[in-house]
C-alpha cells in the first residue's frame, strides 16, 4: 500500500513537471516576442488545465484553420446518419457537371478521406482571394480543376475535397453550411463560442494571426475571416474544441450516432499506406511522442493543434497566433510531446 502511494505521488510529480515544462516553453516564446498570443487547454481523467498567454485569455477566440475539417466532416456525417446522403454517393449525383477524367468515380468518402485526387488548394487560389471571390466561385473552380491522381489510388491532403463535401451538404439541406453547422453540431455540443466565419462577432474580439505581409485577403482580413471556408474558416476556443474532441472520445449520440463517431476516428484508407479517418488525422505518431496509436486530431496552419488519446483519455488543445510552418517544430509539437508524456506517466 505504501509502495503504491509512493509510486502514485512520484508519477503525479512527473505530470506536474511535464505540464510545467510545457507552460514554460509557451511563456518563453511569448516573452521573447516570437508568439503574440496562445491558449493551452489540457484535460485528462482526473483534472484539467487551461491558461492564456500573451495577448490571449483561456477563452480567447482563434481562427483554428484546418481543425475546421473534422468539424465540417461531422456536419456531413450528420446527414449520412439521417440517410439524406451516403458516403458511397458519387459527387456527380449532386453536381452533374462534375464529369470526365475519372471524376464520375469520386464519392463523398473520397472527399472526406483525402483520396479524391483533388488538389489541396486551387492553382488560382491566390488570385481568387486577392479579388475577394465568393465561396461559390471556389466551388465552381473545384468542379473543373484537373485531378492529380485517379480517385482512391492515393492519399494526398486536399482542402478542396472538404469544400465539395460542404457544398453537397448545402445542396441537400438548402441551408448555408455555416448555419447548418451552428444548429446541428456546435449548439448541441455546447460550443457557444464556435462559428464557421466570424459568427457576427467583431474581428477585433479574436486573436490576430502573425501575418508577415498584411493584405486585404490575408488571415486577418474581414474577407477571409468571414468567407466561411469549410476547410479552415472556423473560429473557436480551447474549451469548445475540447467539447468537440469529447464527442469522439466518449460518443453519446447527441450529434452523431455512436457508431458514426467511432467510424470517423478509425482508419478509412486501408490498404493505402497513409491512414486517415473521416476528416480526422489518425496516423500513429502524428501528435505527441507518448500518444497511443489510437490518437486522433488535427493541425491548423494558423498555428493550432488539437488531439485526443483514447488510451489515456487526454484532450490537448493549443491555439497560437504564430503560423504552423514557423511554430510546429519549436512549439506545437514539443508542447504536445510534453503533454503526452505527462499523462502517460500516471
Amino acid at each position: 500500500m505504501l509502495r503504491r502511494t509512493f509510486l502514485s505521488s512520484v508519477l503525479l510529480a512527473v505530470r506536474r513537471e511535464r505540464l510545467a515544462e510545457a507552460e514554460a516553453l509557451i511563456r518563453r516564446e511569448v516573452d521573447r516576442g516570437s508568439v503574440h498570443a496562445a491558449a493551452l487547454r489540457v484535460d485528462y481523467r482526473d483534472g484539467s488545465f487551461s491558461q492564456g498567454y500573451g495577448a490571449a485569455r483561456p477563452d480567447t477566440v482563434f481562427l483554428i484553420a484546418s481543425i475546421s475539417k473534422p468539424m465540417a466532416a461531422a456536419g456531413v456525417m450528420k446527414l449520412c446518419d439521417e440517410r439524406m446522403i451516403s458516403l458511397d454517393d458519387p459527387v456527380q449525383r449532386f453536381f452533374p457537371e462534375f464529369h470526365g477524367h475519372g471524376r464520375e468515380r469520386i464519392t463523398l468518402r473520397h472527399l472526406l478521406t483525402h483520396t479524391s485526387g483533388l488538389p489541396d488548394m486551387l492553382p488560382e487560389n491566390i488570385e481568387l482571394r486577392k479579388r475577394h471571390a465568393p465561396l461559390e466561385e471556389f466551388v465552381a473552380r473545384t468542379l473543373r480543376t484537373p485531378l492529380l491522381f485517379a480517385p482512391g489510388s492515393q492519399v494526398r491532403y486536399q482542402s478542396m475535397g472538404i469544400l465539395l463535401a460542404a457544398a453537397i451538404a448545402e445542396k441537400v439541406t438548402g441551408r448555408p453550411f455555416r448555419d447548418f453547422l451552428a444548429k446541428e453540431v456546435f449548439l448541441p455540443l455546447g460550443m457557444k463560442a464556435t462559428s464557421l466565419g466570424l459568427g457576427g462577432r467583431p474581428l477585433q474580439d479574436t486573436a490576430q494571426c502573425q501575418v508577415a505581409e498584411p493584405s486585404d485577403w490575408d488571415w486577418n482580413s474581414p474577407y477571409w475571416r468571414d468567407l466561411g471556408a469549410p476547410w479552415g474558416g472556423v473560429h473557436s476556443t480551447g474549451t469548445d474544441i475540447t467539447r468537440f474532441l469529447d464527442a469522439f472520445l466518449r460518443p453519446n449520440g447527441r450529434v452523431l450516432r455512436v457508431e458514426t463517431a467511432r467510424q470517423m476516428v478509425a482508419n478509412q484508407t486501408a490498404p493505402l499506406p497513409e491512414p486517415w479517418g473521416l476528416g480526422w488525422m489518425v496516423k500513429p505518431g502524428a501528435f505527441g511522442k507518448a500518444c497511443s496509436g489510437r490518437t486522433f486530431g488535427h493541425w491548423g496552419a494558423t498555428g493550432t493543434v488539437a488531439w485526443a488519446d483514447p488510451e489515456t483519455m487526454t484532450r490537448c488543445v493549443l491555439l497560437t497566433s504564430k503560423p504552423a510552418d514557423q511554430s510546429r517544430a519549436g512549439l506545437l509539437g514539443p508542447v504536445s510531446d510534453l503533454v503526452s508524456q505527462a499523462v502517460a506517466a500516471v
